[in-house]
Protein backbone atom coordinates (compact mmCIF):
# COMPACT_ATOMS: atom_id res chain seq x y z
CA UNK A 1 0.00 0.00 0.00
CA UNK A 2 1.51 3.44 -0.85
CA UNK A 3 1.23 6.04 1.48
CA UNK A 4 -1.56 7.99 0.36
CA UNK A 5 -3.95 5.22 -0.22
CA UNK A 6 -3.19 4.71 3.81
CA UNK A 7 -4.04 8.22 4.13
CA UNK A 8 -7.58 7.74 1.97
CA UNK A 9 -8.23 4.89 4.36
CA UNK A 10 -8.05 6.65 7.46
CA UNK A 11 -9.59 9.38 6.57
CA UNK A 12 -12.52 7.96 5.81
CA UNK A 13 -12.64 6.33 9.43
CA UNK A 14 -12.03 9.38 10.72
CA UNK A 15 -14.59 10.85 9.33
CA UNK A 16 -16.80 8.28 10.74
CA UNK A 17 -15.63 9.23 14.29
CA UNK A 18 -16.13 12.44 13.91
CA UNK A 19 -20.00 12.27 12.48
CA UNK A 20 -20.58 9.63 14.99
CA UNK A 21 -19.09 12.83 17.79
CA UNK A 22 -21.59 14.98 16.33
CA UNK A 23 -24.19 12.57 16.22
CA UNK A 24 -24.04 11.45 19.81
CA UNK A 25 -23.39 14.80 20.88
CA UNK A 26 -26.52 16.28 19.37
CA UNK A 27 -28.67 13.29 20.63
CA UNK A 28 -27.54 14.50 24.29
CA UNK A 29 -27.87 17.81 23.69
CA UNK A 30 -31.70 16.95 22.55
CA UNK A 31 -32.26 14.85 25.18
CA UNK A 32 -30.86 17.29 28.16
CA UNK A 33 -33.26 19.89 26.67
CA UNK A 34 -36.17 17.49 26.36
CA UNK A 35 -35.29 16.66 30.17
CA UNK A 36 -36.20 20.43 31.35
CA UNK A 37 -39.25 20.48 28.89
CA UNK A 38 -40.51 17.10 30.42
CA UNK A 39 -40.20 18.07 33.83
CA UNK A 40 -41.18 21.90 33.33
CA UNK A 41 -44.37 21.18 31.22
CA UNK A 42 -45.27 18.04 33.46
CA UNK A 43 -45.72 16.85 36.96
CA UNK A 44 -43.97 13.86 36.51
CA UNK A 45 -40.25 12.99 36.61
CA UNK A 46 -38.88 12.10 33.44
CA UNK A 47 -38.06 8.51 32.21
CA UNK A 48 -34.55 6.39 32.83
CA UNK A 49 -34.09 6.02 29.48
CA UNK A 50 -34.28 10.23 28.92
CA UNK A 51 -31.91 10.22 31.17
CA UNK A 52 -29.43 8.04 30.05
CA UNK A 53 -29.41 9.46 27.07
CA UNK A 54 -27.88 12.50 27.84
CA UNK A 55 -25.31 10.53 28.52
CA UNK A 56 -24.83 10.64 24.67
CA UNK A 57 -23.38 14.32 25.20
CA UNK A 58 -19.87 13.47 27.28
CA UNK A 59 -19.84 10.88 25.27
CA UNK A 60 -19.79 12.64 21.93
CA UNK A 61 -17.17 15.19 23.31
CA UNK A 62 -14.63 12.18 24.19
CA UNK A 63 -15.37 11.01 20.35
CA UNK A 64 -14.49 14.25 19.13
CA UNK A 65 -11.37 14.27 21.35
CA UNK A 66 -10.08 11.31 19.84
CA UNK A 67 -10.92 12.28 16.27
CA UNK A 68 -9.07 15.43 16.89
CA UNK A 69 -5.99 13.56 18.81
CA UNK A 70 -6.24 11.20 15.82
CA UNK A 71 -6.52 13.35 12.50
CA UNK A 72 -3.63 15.95 14.28
CA UNK A 73 -0.50 15.99 12.08
CA UNK A 74 2.76 15.09 13.45
CA UNK A 75 5.62 17.24 13.70
CA UNK A 76 8.51 16.01 12.11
Amino acid sequence: MTNESQRNDSDNTGKGLFYAALACFFVGIAAIVTVFFVHSLSEGDPGLALYLLTLACPLGFVLAVAYALRSGRRSH
